[in-house]
């Protein structure tokens, strides 16, 4: 793997029809939010060989949002990442990264977020940036690494949604 893309799902339901969290649908600002962050990546060219989403319903609708942008991209519907701590999802991404250059992880916080974290304190990057993404992961944000022959993470991009004020929060 020569790149890993951790993207959060939109902005979701506070509830689903069922009761279940793993049932919960996105909220319209979140599909607007999930396709918009997929152009955004993908006008950036970061484009996954390999996309690994977690098998809930607002990860699946998050990438069903961003897809169009990755018309290449292999997607796999993943149960291990709904609620996956950071060193499961990092796992998942080293297994897909062995035959793709670049992998995408549609997962959920705070599993995203502190691998985000883990990944920029192993690449050394500035105590600001680490500290930002610490303090804030929000729905619809993505945080892209590049790794070198040694596996060693080197930061790329931290991308937030654009929250247009007029939408509402």
């Amino acid at each position: 793997m020569d790149r890993l893309i951790l993207f959060r799902h939109g902005k979701a339901e506070a509830e689903s029809a069922s009761g279940e969290d793993f049932d919960r649908r996105l909220a319209p600002r979140g599909v607007a939010e999930s396709a918009g962050m997929g152009a955004q990546l993908a006008d950036m060219g970061f484009a996954p060989d390999v996309v690994l989403v977690s098998a809930a319903a607002r990860t699946r609708e998050t990438w069903a949002a961003a897809e169009p942008n990755f018309p290449k991209a292999h997607a796999r519907f993943d149960e291990d990442l709904y609620h996956a701590d950071s060193g499961c999802v990092r796992r998942e991404a080293e297994r897909a990264g062995a035959g793709a250059g670049t992998v995408m992880i549609v997962g959920h916080n705070p599993g995203l977020q502190e691998l985000a974290v883990q990944l920029l304190m192993e690449g050394s990057a500035p105590a600001s940036l680490i500290a930002r993404a610490a303090r804030q992961f929000p729905t619809a944000a993505a945080a892209v690494f590049l790794f070198d022959d040694s596996g060693r993470p080197a930061f790329d991009g931290l991308f937030f949604p654009d929250r247009d004020p007029g939408r509402g929060a």
